[in-house]
């Protein structure tokens, strides 16, 4: 599904959704609502009538954790046998089961590794086609009406975790899964900043600018944005000043 706007919804994807038999989403909670109501609104434009839509337990994750891989994989696991008997239990032998995953999980979502779990461990026998969406990191390039690479210039990705360990030597550094605010570790006079956040969605937040002027700014929307809805999906990149 992309960042989550209909209107950005590929051909093939549509045509994809169109063709499935059950559609799985994942309880993320009262908190995060809003993002089953972007799926119900892309299923009531390219869905066929009569979808039937089926909800997948979320198991607990610890955000905090001593050994952040091992959690990881713990976690992972766990949705593995819950998706496993789901698919099990919903799906008729044959049939065309349907993630409407956010983002590109070419990049950062685990739904291809839950799926390639599932297939490895032997719970469900079943074949997987990925549709590729529009992501995150592309919408953001397309709002601040930038380029990723500079002229000859790698692009590095990365998350907020490593950030600070990474960015020394790079020119350009996208951040992905940053739940605070890892530029401030960074000095500021050597960066500009392109951030946004909900990109697609019709609450769309961008800012843009030197980082030693913005950053503190985006730090508060970001934090405001937190607290007023509950939840934040945001992405940035940094480009080094010349």
């Amino acid at each position: 599904m992309g960042v989550g706007d209909p209107e950005s919804l590929t051909h093939a994807a549509s045509r994809a959704l169109a063709g499935a038999d059950v559609l799985f989403t994942v309880d993320k909670g009262a908190a995060k609502a809003d993002l089953n109501a972007l799926r119900a609104r892309i299923c009531a434009r390219y869905a066929r009538p009569g979808l039937r839509v089926v909800e997948v337990g979320e198991p607990e994750r610890d955000r905090a954790p001593a050994d952040y891989p091992a959690e990881v994989r713990r976690w992972h696991a766990a949705r593995a046998t819950v998706w496993a008997d789901a698919l099990r239990t919903e799906l008729d032998e044959g049939g065309r089961g349907a993630f409407l995953v956010w983002g590109d999980p070419a990049l950062y979502d685990s739904s291809l590794r839950i799926l390639d779990d599932i297939r490895a461990r032997g719970l469900v026998d079943l074949d997987v086609e990925v549709v590729p969406g529009i992501s995150s990191v592309q919408a953001l390039a397309a709002r601040h009406r930038i380029p990723l690479n500079t002229v000859g210039g790698s692009v590095h990705i990365t998350t907020g975790r490593r950030l600070a360990d990474e960015a020394a030597g790079l020119d350009t550094v996208v951040v992905l899964l940053d739940g605070a605010a890892a530029w401030q570790g960074l000095d500021a006079d050597q960066w500009d900043i392109y951030w946004g956040a909900y990109l697609g969605a019709d609450d769309e937040i961008a800012l843009a600018g030197p980082l030693a002027e913005v950053g503190g700014q985006i730090a508060a929307a970001k934090r405001d944005a937190r607290a007023r809805k509950g939840w934040i999906m945001d992405v940035y990149l940094l480009r080094r000043r010349r």
